[in-house]
């Protein structure tokens, strides 16, 4: 298996705003089961259909929609495990975007 594929691995995934997940991915790469280990929605744990394409060696482009309706878009770089994360909601006043960075270690 290509070492810089997701796919069969877990990773802890660190968000800028203080956020933990531990992501783990099937290893056929279409499916992501992911839990909040830490910050405001600790606890939070949901299996999701990924969207998902590489689009340079070692870098991918994952998305998925939440049962929320919360959608996420990971680029994903495992050349130098990082994340670059786009997320949207709604609120009150209407659907939001917050983009984040990240880091991804192996566990």
């Amino acid at each position: 298996m290509n070492t810089r594929n997701y796919a069969g691995k877990t990773f802890r995934f660190s968000v800028d705003n203080g956020v933990v997940f531990h992501n783990t991915y099937a290893a056929d790469g279409t499916r992501l089961h992911y839990e909040t280990v830490a910050g405001p929605t600790k606890g939070a744990v949901e299996d999701v259909d990924l969207h998902a394409a590489e689009v340079s060696p070692g870098v991918f482009i994952v998305g998925w929609v939440e049962q929320s309706g919360m959608t996420v878009t990971h680029a994903m770089n495992l050349n130098t495990n990082t994340v670059h994360a786009f997320w949207t909601y709604e609120t009150p006043d209407g659907r939001v975007g917050e983009l984040h960075t990240g880091t991804l270690e192996a566990i």
